[in-house]
């Protein structure tokens, strides 16, 4: 959903927190406001426990939407209802980049998307699928693809294995990871 662009150079795009499930409403508060809004959607097919299916869209980024204003109208965003804030330093809200935006908006035009867990660079993850599922370790990038970095603490060796983002899942900072195999915790650990 994307409200028609209105030039004023002062006005910068914002990520708005709504309520999950709520986006959609949000945006028709916005537009009625006449505030430029982009909601990307993703269209899926979903079974209900009466044996009834249909096509939905549904947000590419649940609980959020993207509003483009100038930083003295936040406080109309702000009290439209669902609107939980807008997304931000300690400081006050932060503007994404224009150009970022635009892009996104241009890339998906025309294509099929769907959302997808958030993998960066650093974090530790587990690996859930393959031969090497319930191993720990930290994201990297090598060779313009993500590789896992597992580590032998006994002999103090580490090696990097290429991984696609999906076959990782998060390990919350600072707790380790659970439910995976003994035998792998005990040999091969997180490099450090």
């Amino acid at each position: 959903m994307i409200t028609p662009a209105i030039s004023n150079p002062t006005r910068s795009w914002f990520a708005v927190y709504t309520a999950s499930n709520h986006e959609k409403r949000v945006t028709q508060h916005l537009r009625a406001k006449e505030i430029e809004i982009f909601l990307p959607l993703y269209s899926v097919t979903k079974r209900w426990k009466n044996r009834i299916t249909a096509k939905v869209e549904l947000p590419l980024f649940s609980g959020y939407i993207f509003a483009r204003i100038d930083p003295t109208e936040i406080i109309r965003v702000l009290e439209v209802p669902m609107v939980y804030s807008i997304v931000g330093s300690g400081r006050g809200p932060v503007p994404l980049p224009d150009d970022e935006i635009e892009r996104l908006r241009a890339g998906l035009q025309g294509r099929q998307a769907h959302p997808f867990p958030y993998v960066k660079v650093g974090n530790r993850v587990r690996i859930r699928s393959g031969p090497l599922a319930g191993l720990e370790g930290i994201v990297v990038r090598t060779y313009g693809s993500l590789s896992v970095v597992l580590s032998v603490d006994l002999i103090q060796k580490s090696i990097a294995v290429h991984v696609e983002a999906d076959e990782l899942e998060s390990c919350a900072a600072g707790i380790e990871c659970t439910g995976y195999d003994a035998l792998a915790r005990s040999r091969l650990r997180i490099a450090r």
